[in-house]
């Protein structure tokens, strides 16, 4: 046995987060834990590694077996040192590792070679190791937080979403590596969304709703004759695709011949793509294929080499604020856009003082508002970011962005770590508000089925 929780339970401010949760694992196993957003799948795994958010009290007991216990969260940014190369940080825990295991005298295993084979492990290339964090896709991110795992050599990961703005080759190397560890006795509880990727690798699933477990068992059971009501719901969401396009007006948003990289290495190429009011413009390609570089640039968060970025066929202002008011971006990593001290609300209303000259008491009324329509009630908004799952954090990123008022929206993988459920709801918010408000979207995704519900047309990257 590797895990063994009993009776877990999980309060925060007079809410319960977690009730009665009871799990075993044993060495080489999968489990995984689906259910919708804010249902306790996170809350659960951080109490398996022994840890909680601020504000959280939690009871039970969780016993594992000795060895190091890995995580890799949903937000990789969250746990990425900003101002260190990843690959100097890889290094120092690979020196860690290897003095732990020989007495503090170093290993017989060169430090070198174990950052490459985590790296390798983990679909990391190694031109990467030079880059800092903010210079990486979310998809590479979760790479270099897979490969800080393995070089634990761990006897169980807890994985949140794992696959997370990975396009689809890289998340089938990832189920692979998963695979693999499995076969070394390493034991691994999965948080996901992601059914496809639950059915591929896990050997039991428990479905959690409101805090519990509803339905468990063994995967193909629970997958393919579910017994709950919600399990049943759950499994038979799908996004639907759009049944016509609209057809574009005149361009509203020009960019032209965009060259952009990353100190040297070259990202974009002479990527050129136009927009219209109301239109929805979806950027596809592979991790690392320049998406999120392209999409920083219309923002204005990473200056390019040469080309233009122009609205109504003027250039975007260099000032960030200044440009804020027609931009707004809403990013793949939401946790790691709010400050994590100040309630959510908050910082949600703020955004309509600074850029919209709101008084304080209507910013507060209009945030209230946006976030009741993008699907989370005033208590929830009220808290700070830490007490929210990933799911309700990136619906308040949404509704942020949207009392700027912008002309232009960009989607960095806004539903990725999203159930399907509320990735419908979403969707169809952003299509009646591109409808009703003229809004233009820059969508960014991994998904074919969230590319097609929303997008009018798509533009292909590769990397140079």
């Amino acid at each position: 046995m590797i895990l063994k929780v009993t009776d877990l339970r999980a309060e925060a401010g007079g809410r319960s987060l977690v009730d009665g949760v009871s799990l075993e694992l044993a060495a080489g196993e999968v489990l995984a834990l689906v259910g919708a957003s804010g249902s306790g799948k996170t809350t659960t795994g951080l109490a398996v590694l022994g840890e909680h958010a601020p504000g959280v009290r939690v009871s039970g007991e969780v016993w594992r077996a000795p060895g190091a216990v890995a995580y890799v969260p949903q937000h990789p940014s969250s746990v990425l040192n900003p101002v260190r190369r990843v690959g100097a940080v890889l290094k120092e825990i690979a020196r860690a590792q290897s003095a732990g295991e020989t007495g503090g005298t170093g290993g017989t295993r060169g430090v070198e070679e174990r950052v490459r084979e985590a790296a390798r492990r983990a679909r990391l290339p190694a031109e990467l190791l030079r880059r800092y964090p903010h210079q990486l896709s979310g998809g590479q991110q979760q790479r270099v937080v897979l490969a800080q795992a393995l070089l634990l050599n761990p006897v169980l990961i807890v994985a949140d979403e794992p696959t997370t703005g990975q396009d689809g080759l890289i998340r089938g190397e990832v189920i692979e590596e998963f695979r693999r560890l499995r076969t070394q006795g390493i034991a691994l509880v999965l948080l996901s969304h992601d059914l496809a990727m639950v059915r591929a690798l896990a050997d039991h699933v428990a479905v959690m709703h409101a805090g519990r477990v509803v339905e468990s068992g063994p995967a193909a059971g629970v997958l393919d004759q579910p017994r709950h009501d919600y399990t049943r719901h759950l499994l038979a969401a799908r996004l639907t695709p759009r049944t016509s396009a609209s057809t574009p007006g005149e361009p509203l948003m020009e960019v032209r011949d965009l060259v952009a990289g990353h100190r040297r290495a070259p990202v974009l190429k002479g990527v050129s793509l136009s927009a219209a009011a109301g239109e929805c413009v979806a950027v596809a390609g592979r991790s690392g294929s320049g998406k999120t570089t392209l999409a920083r640039c219309v923002a204005g968060l990473h200056r390019p080499t040469s080309g233009t970025v122009t609205l109504n066929g003027r250039p975007l202002p260099r000032h960030l604020p200044t440009r804020a008011r027609d931009v707004q971006y809403v990013f793949q990593d939401a946790k790691a856009s709010f400050d994590p001290y100040r309630s959510v609300s908050a910082q949600v209303a703020r955004t309509a003082v600074r850029l919209r000259g709101a008084a304080p008491d209507e910013a507060a009324t209009r945030a209230r508002a946006m976030l009741e329509r993008v699907g989370l009630d005033e208590d929830t908004a009220a808290r700070r970011p830490a007490a929210l799952s990933g799911g309700e954090l990136q619906r308040a990123a949404l509704a942020r962005a949207l009392l700027a008022e912008p002309k232009v929206l960009i989607c960095d993988e806004i539903t990725s770590g999203l159930d399907a459920l509320v990735q419908a709801a979403i969707l169809d918010l952003l299509d009646d508000l591109r409808r009703d408000l003229g809004l233009t979207v820059l969508l960014i995704s991994h998904d074919p089925d969230v590319v097609t519900r929303l997008a009018d047309r798509v533009l292909h990257l590769e990397a140079p």
